[in-house]
């Protein structure tokens, strides 16, 4: 035993400071790659390697759950139903507010040399172009075979010449249109194209309303003329609103949704709910609510923060977060925060941008519900019908963030709605521009253990390496002195034992 420890003794004195130098050095390296690589993972992924090696690896090995037990069975039928209910919930959708691409997008990019658009958006719009303007008899006439050919164009010159030669041939709606959206550099010339496209479209849904029953052809050209004049009427009630006529706005959209009732796809009543907003028509705004925001029918962003302002609106001039918290909440006011802890926990995003503690950017084409592009493009529009509502704003500060104490853990349990999709932000990513907006996440990623654990052990290692660099003999002093101290209570141990054993046992033993 004293020979192992005088061994031991030896072999320490005989290391240089340039061991432990190397040493040091060393484990720095190592530990900076971990940490390099397990904050790439995690930016990736959204999770650890080292956790999900240890839970999915060595967690069966230590005895963890058997792959071959029926539960696991069931439980990997329950990840496959979330997984599908995941892509349903993830779904985007088209924005029934969008901007004009030539009179607002284009001018922006004039303006700050920024695309406002991802390439992902506007493929998913000339997909949507594809599904509403052209049909499979297209090829029969000349100017709608140009029209075909020009929605699946990706240069934008290259549609507009496209739209040009098909008006040489005929009165083509969907290339007004398409000059409409992307050529006109203003609202009041892109109205005007609109309206030479319904005097086109109404003549073409004239013609195919009566052949629609004569073939499967014609009642498709007929599903497509409907899609054509709708489009149009909607888009010529947004550029009355954005010139400034909103009773006539609302007129058009009321006498769109009576004429084509079942066309919800377009979601005309989000254009009208921001319109009799602005009209300050409280009363309408609440009979549209109580048609749309039903238990069977899906929900948005305008339909729950809308219904969260009306009940707002009834509370906000008098209420003080001083006062409530002497006397407790009235019913009114109770209604009004339940109504808010609603609107947040569909969306939670919303209130940073109300609230302006988040810069708001342009709306993109296509938004995914619950998710921040959905939270810039309501709160780009509703923004002043919050501000105009006395208090409204500051009754949102004041209990917005409750809601997250009532649903701790969001991606595994909801309150009022399904649990918050965890697909959201990888949509919202290929949504939104990420080069100068940085895309709003719920809830907010935690720094896993490993990561902030390896970046503690490459920092301590470092800094030992950098001192034993500076001062080797001292850093030797220490580092003898350390390991003496590591290994006392073995010392003390050993001693303990061998001042018990017998002498001759515990020489037999040691030669064993």
């Amino acid at each position: 035993m004293f020979g192992t420890e005088s061994s031991l003794s030896m072999f320490l004195n005989t290391l240089t400071p340039k061991f432990y130098v190397a040493l040091t050095g060393t484990s720095s390296l190592i530990s900076g790659l971990i940490l390099i690589f397990e904050w790439w993972y995690f930016r990736k992924y959204g999770t650890s390697f080292i956790e999900q090696v240890s839970v999915s690896h060595l967690r069966p090995l230590l005895g963890g759950v058997d792959s071959s037990s029926p539960s696991s069975s069931n439980t990997s039928n329950g990840d496959a139903d979330s997984n599908r209910q995941s892509v349903s919930e993830c779904k985007v959708w088209r924005n029934p507010l969008n901007l004009f691409r030539g009179a607002e997008y284009n001018r922006y990019t004039w303006v700050t040399g920024r695309e406002p658009l991802t390439y992902y958006d506007m493929n998913l719009s000339a997909q949507d172009h594809q599904t509403f303007f052209t049909c499979d008899s297209d090829h029969l006439r000349p100017a709608d075979a140009i029209m075909q050919k020009a929605w699946r164009e990706r240069n934008p010159q290259a549609r507009i010449s496209a739209a040009h030669e098909a008006l040489e041939l005929e009165d083509c709606a969907t290339a007004y249109i398409l000059l409409a959206e992307e050529e006109a550099t203003t609202i009041m010339e892109a109205e005007r194209l609109f309206k030479q496209a319904l005097k086109a479209g109404e003549g073409c849904y004239r013609r195919s309303q009566q052949l629609q029953h004569h073939g499967t052809q014609y009642e498709a050209q007929h599903r497509r003329d409907i899609n054509v004049l709708v489009y149009i009427k909607r888009r010529l009630a947004m550029c009355s609103r954005k010139l400034g006529r909103t009773r006539e706005a609302v007129k058009m959209m009321r006498d769109l949704m009576k004429e084509f009732p079942l066309l919800s796809m377009f979601n005309i009543h989000e254009n009208l709910l921001e319109s009799l907003l602005e009209l300050q028509n409280y009363a309408d705004v609440q009979a549209v609510l109580a048609k749309y925001d039903d238990i069977s029918l899906p929900k948005s962003a305008t339909i729950c923060y809308t219904a969260a302002l009306l009940k707002a609106r009834a509370v906000s001039d008098k209420f003080s977060p001083e006062a409530a918290s002497r006397r407790g909440l009235s019913t009114a006011e109770m209604n009004a925060v339940e109504a808010i802890h609603r609107a947040v926990e569909f969306n939670p995003h919303v209130p940073k941008y109300l609230l302006e503690m988040k810069s708001l950017i342009l709306p993109p084409e296509h938004i995914l519900k619950r998710g921040d592009s959905e939270a810039i493009a309501y709160a780009f529009f509703h923004l002043q019908h919050w501000k105009r509502v006395e208090g409204a704003l500051n009754l949102l500060h004041c209990t917005w963030e409750g809601t997250f104490r009532m649903i701790p853990y969001p991606l595994e349990k909801g309150h009022l709605f399904y649990p918050y999709p965890i697909c959201t932000e990888t949509a919202d990513r290929e949504l939104l521009p990420t080069v100068f907006h940085e895309v709003s996440v719920y809830p907010k990623k935690e720094l896993p253990f490993f990561i902030l654990f390896t970046a503690g052990l490459c920092s301590f290692t470092a800094m030992l390496a950098l001192l034993t660099h500076q001062f080797p003999e001292l850093m030797g002093v220490f580092a003898k002195a350390f390991l003496s101290t590591l290994f006392a209570p073995l010392n003390f141990i050993m001693e303990k034992v061998e001042s018990i054993l017998p002498s001759s046992l515990w020489h037999q033993l040691t030669r064993i």
